[in-house]
């Protein structure tokens, strides 16, 4: 067969569309503690928060990683940056980066997750070719569920975005836990 060929059996043999199911969001649980449920999701999934003040940033990621050295932060908040980076860098160069620190725009209570964009990570793969990730957020940006999270980023501008719930981590292979294996060997949130 040619390719117009498979191409119009494709077409002519597609399933019938399916309306996408009704949610009723009055039935999610509104009066949890965002804040509490987003720790303690975030714990689950192996991730380490903690809130603190503002002004202690750089003190609490020294803390966490002393002994890290080859650093980028795309963030203003962080002054520990031992490598610059820009929209040109190229990605192959970033093998070595030990400690990553973005921001993320929006946290989601009920996973844990953090919405990392484009803008906060200036090169795509910073957040998964680090050895260890720092997130900074701020805890008015917390939303319930996938949904409201959903509902935040419709209006974006189209770009890269990436949700992050925890250190990268599979079990794919006889089901051995391994941490690390396609991002990040850490992630640490910071509530601000």
């Amino acid at each position: 067969m040619g390719r117009e060929a498979i191409l119009k059996s494709v077409k002519q043999n597609k399933p019938e569309l399916l309306q996408l199911p009704d949610i009723n969001e009055a039935s999610f649980e509104e009066d949890i503690n965002l804040l509490e449920t987003f720790k303690n999701n975030l714990k689950v999934v192996g991730g380490f928060v903690k809130e603190i003040d503002k002004k202690s940033i750089d003190t609490e990621i020294k803390v966490l990683h002393s002994n890290k050295t080859n650093i980028v932060s795309t963030t203003k908040k962080s002054a520990l940056g031992t490598i610059t980076i820009d929209k040109n860098t190229e990605p192959h160069t970033l093998e070595n980066i030990d400690l990553a620190i973005l921001e993320a725009e929006l946290g989601v209570s009920e996973n844990g997750a953090v919405w990392v964009t484009a803008s906060n990570s200036i090169v795509r793969v910073l957040p998964f070719i680090t050895n260890d990730l720092v997130i900074i957020l701020k805890k008015e940006n917390i939303c319930l569920h996938m949904l409201k999270a959903y509902d935040q980023i419709a209006e974006r501008h189209r770009d890269f975005g990436v949700f992050v719930s925890g250190p990268s981590k599979t079990a794919d292979i006889e089901q051995c836990l391994v941490v690390g294996a396609h991002g990040a060997m850490s992630l640490a949130v910071l509530l601000i």
